[in-house]
């Protein structure tokens, strides 16, 4: 790591666990310090913002209209802060990159770290940080460990494994670039890779920490408890897909310890993580969160939002204001015997797109991942998945536990559709070695069948 962004990421961990003790007044205060701060930057550099925000300048933050990522490249030149940078020039620098294969963790023109987003929800998003802001990215990561009660001993390297996606312009691939070094040894994997391969690289490396996500965890824990991996991590930090019970248990089942369920994104960074409770705190220092109903009213704690809103705090390169995210969360109060005041994100049930649409009886129903959830979960022994396609669903199951035959997997969510109202709709059961996964390597639970543009 460049030592100017080690000594800024140490300074931001040390000043931030100072805010551990806040009480809800004093994080309130400074929400409405840093939201004032960002605004004034915002409206001072950005013409997209200015002119979205007309006449709403000094409103309250609930008054000003969400932001999409396809309102922001659409005016991405308009949008960012810099007359340095424009979608061109980024889109030139990630086709370069993943042509080349180079080091994700240089910055570009020795400024800017850059990160896409797969567009598997739309519209390929690319977004850009200075080196404050990056630092601050890098230090929200390292907060998980802080919080999970993880130390960072230089007499102890923090030896971490992230299995999840090589490709160059994913943030996990540039994050771990950027946060190798003596102090924080890294091992990248590419989650894509042959199972054999990956249980060598992490017995070889032995990691303290193991971060990946949920459905590369799951296969790893199968491995560890029948004997073929070999590693005692400290903490198993999940992320960027939905982590069930089931996988949680079974990995408290390999490595003896359960794991740190983190949430982020790669527009926001973290966003909440949990503390040595596995209860997760929301980073209200670094974001606000707004869980909204589909007309972007919000919802009261307690009940699941229809979609979030997000506002960075800390972003100014491209500023992200009540930035839209698909994600349905569930915000609890606030109370926990770590004593942290943040609040606490009950839950995080996925994204809008993984609700289905599927013919019904009387017209089309909505089918929620749960559905599924309470009839594979209990069958498969190292992952599932449901792909829409045109013809129907494709049901594919990665192991079957004792007991369990495709043909009852079949009868199964054939049972459960038809109790939630679905009619007529072929459903295919199939035995795989590997789940199908995203351009970045992430397997979701579910795979919507995508809408012609």
């Amino acid at each position: 790591m460049n030592v100017r962004l080690l000594s800024q990421v140490l300074s931001l961990r040390a000043a931030w666990r100072r805010r551990d003790g806040w009480d809800p007044a004093r994080i309130a205060a400074h929400q409405e310090q840093a939201l004032h701060r960002l605004r004034a930057a915002t409206y001072a550099g950005s013409e997209f913002y200015r002119h979205r925000h007309a006449g709403l300048h000094d409103a309250p933050l609930q008054e000003l209209p969400s932001v999409t990522k396809a309102d922001l490249m659409e005016h991405f030149d308009e949008a960012i802060t810099t007359p340095d940078l424009s979608l061109a020039d980024l889109e030139d620098h990630v086709r370069a990159l993943t042509a080349s294969g180079g080091d994700p963790g240089r910055p570009f023109r020795g400024r800017w770290w850059v990160a896409a987003t797969a567009g598997t929800t739309g519209r390929r998003g690319i977004f850009a940080w200075n080196r404050s802001e990056w630092a601050a990215v890098l230090a929200s990561y390292a907060r998980a460990n802080d919080w999970a009660g993880i130390a960072l001993n230089p007499r102890q390297p923090l030896k971490t494994a992230l299995v999840s996606s090589r490709v160059p312009t994913h943030q996990s691939a540039v994050v771990g670039a950027s946060v190798r070094s003596l102090v924080v040894p890294t091992l990248r994997l590419d989650v894509t890779a042959p199972m054999e391969e990956t249980v060598a690289a992490l017995n070889r490396f032995q990691p303290r920490v193991l971060v990946g996500y949920a459905s590369a965890l799951g296969p790893l824990a199968a491995e560890q408890r029948e004997g073929r991996l070999h590693i005692a991590p400290q903490g198993i930090m999940s992320a960027s897909e939905v982590l069930t019970a089931q996988a949680a248990a079974e990995m408290q089942a390999a490595w003896g310890t359960a794991p740190f369920d983190v949430y982020a994104a790669t527009e926001t960074a973290g966003i909440a993580s949990p503390c040595i409770y596995r209860n997760r705190h929301v980073y209200e220092d670094l974001v606000i969160v707004e869980p909204v109903d589909p007309a972007g009213n919000p919802v009261p704690p307690g009940t699941t939002g229809a979609k979030l809103l997000v506002t960075v705090l800390f972003s100014r390169t491209l500023p992200l204001i009540r930035y839209e995210m698909s994600d349905t969360i569930r915000l609890d109060g606030r109370g926990c015997p770590c004593g942290r005041s943040f609040q606490l994100l009950e839950d995080v049930e996925g994204r809008l797109e993984d609700v289905l649409r599927l013919p019904g009886r009387k017209g089309a129903v909505s089918i929620h991942p749960n559905v599924f959830h309470l009839v594979l979960d209990d069958v498969a022994a190292s992952g599932w998945q449901v792909v829409q396609e045109a013809a129907g669903l494709r049901v594919l199951v990665t192991g079957l536990l004792p007991g369990a035959s495709l043909e009852g997997v079949h009868t199964a969510v054939a049972s459960a559709l038809e109790a939630a109202g679905v009619a007529g709709l072929s459903v295919d059961v199939q035995a795989v070695d590997q789940l199908e996964r995203t351009p970045l390597g992430k397997a979701p639970f579910v795979r919507a069948l995508r809408a012609s543009p």
